[in-house]
């Protein structure tokens, strides 16, 4: 086993040594989660959780919302259209 220690800044924050960081397979903007257990504290890369990847992925507003709308209703004539198509070439 082998010992790594860093230093907790004032506002609470730790650097991952870059020998902890390969092992974890974690880099920039990853998430950690820390597992309190019965024996300690367990260090691992977060699980994909939408919890974990909320705010990535900016939200749509004012004009891009109607065009999101527009698109999905085309999208929805299309596959109507698609299954008529079908049913009549019977």
């Amino acid at each position: 086993m082998k010992e790594i220690t860093a230093t907790i800044s004032s506002k609470g924050q730790v650097t991952v040594p870059i020998e902890v960081r390969r092992r974890l397979g974690v880099g920039p903007h990853d998430k950690l989660s820390f597992i309190i257990d019965g024996t300690g504290v367990v260090v691992r890369p977060a699980a994909f959780t939408i919890e974990t990847v909320f705010g990535s992925v900016p939200a749509l507003r004012g004009d891009s919302d109607m065009n999101f709308k527009r698109i999905a209703e085309e999208a929805w004539e299309d596959q109507i259209d698609a299954k008529a198509a079908s049913v009549d070439a019977t």
